[in-house]
């Protein structure tokens, strides 16, 4: 089979998977279409939940594993959409609709990409694994399957980020926090008024720069997003709620972070989770050395993905671009498509990992 026969197979793929509507937690039906192509290819396979797999049959003791990771579910589609979001739209090159650049783009050609090594000898054993949950990071997604598979050694994550490697990516942690007071009436001044016991610490949350800053993804930032106090204009408020969105760098854990901010501030401060944290792999890996030496440049992203729930080296290579992803009207190009796996294949084919 040539490259060409390849690219349309994921075409044709992507097609059915932007008219399957697959809105995280309700993936259902997508996977089922995996599961479908995947058995029309002759490739065996496993499902856990809405998440996907398969592994090369010519397994060897002793050789490293790469897994090629992407996911298939996608973000509601917002109003202003001005084509149906799961009707897949081709003008031209383009192919319009919701998914399809973040990340079927990455998804399909993997895929291909999958078939393509494993029909030939490889210094590593490969996995491809099309994953639920990601854009809401569940634990029904990609955390679910890791504990079923073999040691990973290194990921590649299909994310739209114009076939460069982000070598980088931060993490989250989303704090909850709580200043109290005690009630009292406005007129007399009595009380204490917990919004004023809240100012010292929004101001440290606003002009505390940490330390360590990185090179890929710049300085952990913390944001301070939502504040909610009082009942009625006449009682002093007894509690302010703060909402404070941080974005770790990898140079930090989340539990680091959390442990630190506590020491600053008066307020009560708890996380919703740590589990979001920063992922990294070495500029220093082979496949790194290998896309630099292929004319990539590597970058540290901002935004979110699977990454953040690998415990092992990662990084983000797909077709398309992060700026379109969530958007109206998202697309991709085939000519990305044909592009990445072109790239992979270079990349990937007989490497050294």
């Amino acid at each position: 089979m040539v490259r060409r026969d390849y690219v349309n197979e994921a075409v044709e793929l992507l097609k059915a998977l932007i008219a399957t509507p697959s809105v995280s937690r309700n993936e259902e039906k997508a996977a089922d279409v995996m599961e479908k192509y995947l058995r029309g290819y002759g490739l065996d396979y496993y499902r856990e939940g809405n998440n996907i797999w398969c592994m090369g049959p010519h397994r060897q003791e002793g050789l490293p594993t790469l897994l090629l990771n992407a996911h298939i579910d996608t973000v509601k589609p917002v109003d202003s959409w001005s084509r149906p979001p799961f009707v897949p739209t081709q003008e031209g090159d383009m192919i319009y609709g919701l998914g399809s650049n973040d990340c079927g783009g990455g998804l399909v050609s993997l895929l291909q990409v999958f078939r393509y090594l494993i029909t030939r000898q490889q210094p590593y054993q490969v996995i491809y694994l099309a994953s639920a949950e990601e854009e809401v990071s569940g634990k029904d997604g990609i955390s679910r399957v890791l504990p079923l598979l073999p040691k990973i050694d290194v990921a590649v994550v299909g994310e739209p980020t114009g076939m460069q490697p982000a070598i980088a990516e931060k993490g989250l942690m989303v704090l909850d926090v709580v200043a109290h007071g005690k009630s009292g009436h406005a007129a007399r001044n009595e009380g204490v008024n917990a919004i004023y016991q809240a100012l010292e610490d929004m101001r440290w949350f606003r002009d505390y720069r940490f330390k360590k800053v990185s090179d890929f993804l710049g300085p952990t930032q913390m944001n301070l997003t939502v504040v909610k106090a009082g009942t009625q204009h006449n009682v002093i408020p007894d509690r302010c709620e703060m909402v404070v969105d941080v974005r770790t760098n990898e140079l930090y854990t989340n539990q680091e972070v959390l442990d630190f901010i506590k020491t600053q501030v008066k307020s009560e401060v708890t996380a919703r989770s740590t589990r979001l944290s920063s992922s990294h792999i070495n500029p220093q890996h082979p496949l790194i050395r290998r896309c630099i030496a292929m004319g990539m440049t590597p970058f540290g992203s901002p935004t979110l993905s699977d990454q953040t729930l690998m415990p092992f080296p990662s990084f983000k290579l797909g077709p398309g671009q992060s700026s379109r992803s969530h958007s109206a009207d998202e697309f991709i190009r085939i000519s990305e498509i044909e592009d990445a796996i072109s790239t992979y294949l270079t990349l990937l084919d007989g490497t050294e990992l």
